[in-house]
Order: structure tokens, then C-alpha cells, then sequence
């Protein structure tokens, strides 16, 4: 029953801007940490960020610090993702993802993620 939706994705141009949705159902959204995970044709997945039951930021890839801002609504179980200055560089399939347990530290969400969305596409290009 646990799902996790992603919305927001489209294409753009460098330099836009894009705020991504992921939307949770199923568990109590105050009580994990949400990560934000990307995946390029021909490349690995990859962390992006993390919010944590604090609402403390964890950056996975120092390539978004600066640009790349998470927060989260629990009343509307939604966390959001929003990106500014995108580049051809963010293109990906974007999705969002949490751990089983409930107050698993970002780290952990990075590790062993085990909820995970359908994902939504960024492409940034001229």
C-alpha cells in the first residue's frame, strides 16, 4: 500500500526552472526521510538530496548545492523538489524514494532506499 508519485517533470531550457512533486500515501510522511534519486541514459542512479524527519538537507552530489532545494509538507504528504538554474547536465528520470523504517537518517536512505516512485523526466536542452 506504501506508493510514492512523482510529478512535475518536463523539458526545458538551461538556465529554467522546474518544481518536482512526490506525493506519499500509505505511511505518515513526518515520520521518514525522503530522498530525491536521478538516473541519465547510460548512467548509474544517483543520489541528488535528502530531507530528513527534521527537515535537515542532506546533498548527495555537490553538483546541485546552490541550485537544488527540498522541503516537505507532511499535512499534504508531499515533498518537493525545486530546481533552478537547471542544466543539460540534470537530464534524468527523477525519482523519489524513503526506507522501510520510520526516522532512518538520510544516510540510510541513500544505502537502502526500498520505496521507491515510478519516476518523472526532467530534460534540459536548448
Amino acid at each position: 500500500q506504501v506508493q510514492l508519485v512523482e510529478s512535475g517533470g518536463d523539458l526545458v531550457q538551461p538556465g529554467g526552472s522546474l518544481r518536482l512533486s512526490c506525493v506519499v500515501s500509505g505511511f505518515t510522511l513526518e515520520n521518514y526521510a525522503i530522498g530525491w534519486f536521478r538516473q541519465a541514459p547510460g548512467k548509474e542512479r544517483e543520489g541528488v538530496l535528502c530531507i530528513d524527519t527534521s527537515q535537515l538537507t542532506t546533498y548527495y552530489t555537490e553538483s546541485v548545492k546552490d541550485r537544488f532545494y527540498i522541503s516537505r509538507d507532511n499535512a499534504a504528504n508531499t515533498v518537493y523538489l525545486q530546481m533552478f538554474n537547471l542544466k543539460p547536465e540534470d537530464t534524468a528520470l527523477y525519482y523519489c524514494a524513503t526506507y522501510l523504517l520510520p526516522q532512518g537518517p538520510c544516510q540510510r536512505v541513500l544505502r537502502s532506499a526500498d520505496r521507491w516512485g515510478q519516476g518523472t523526466q526532467v530534460t534540459v536542452s536548448s
